[in-house]
């Protein structure tokens, strides 16, 4: 771990940051229960952005350095063809793989 680019040591960071990513953990807890909950036809769990949330997860139990980018790659569009139009206005927040073609 490369301590060089944090003014703070760890004790520091843990006491200052710990309660704000402790309620986002469970807000997201909460989403997935949500969706859960929703029932439906279970197309759920195939939709992409649930996918690239849960690999997202899994991203996040590593221990290394890197996660956050490594997380916004999974997210990211990593096409390097320009689109004549754009499908949509807005954004959906994942890469769906399946309208890429």
């Amino acid at each position: 771990m490369n301590e060089a680019n944090c003014p703070m040591d760890r004790d520091a960071v843990i006491a200052r940051y710990f309660l704000e990513h402790r309620a986002k953990l469970i807000d997201l807890a909460a989403f997935l229960d949500r969706i859960d909950r929703a029932g439906g036809d279970g197309a759920v769990v195939d939709d992409f952005r649930i996918v690239a949330m849960r690999k997202a997860i899994e991203e996040l139990l590593k221990h290394q350095d890197g996660r956050a980018r490594r997380i916004q790659e999974i997210f990211s569009d990593h096409s390097t063809d320009p689109i004549a139009e754009a499908p949509m206005k807005g954004a959906l927040g994942a890469f769906n793989p399946d309208e890429s073609t």
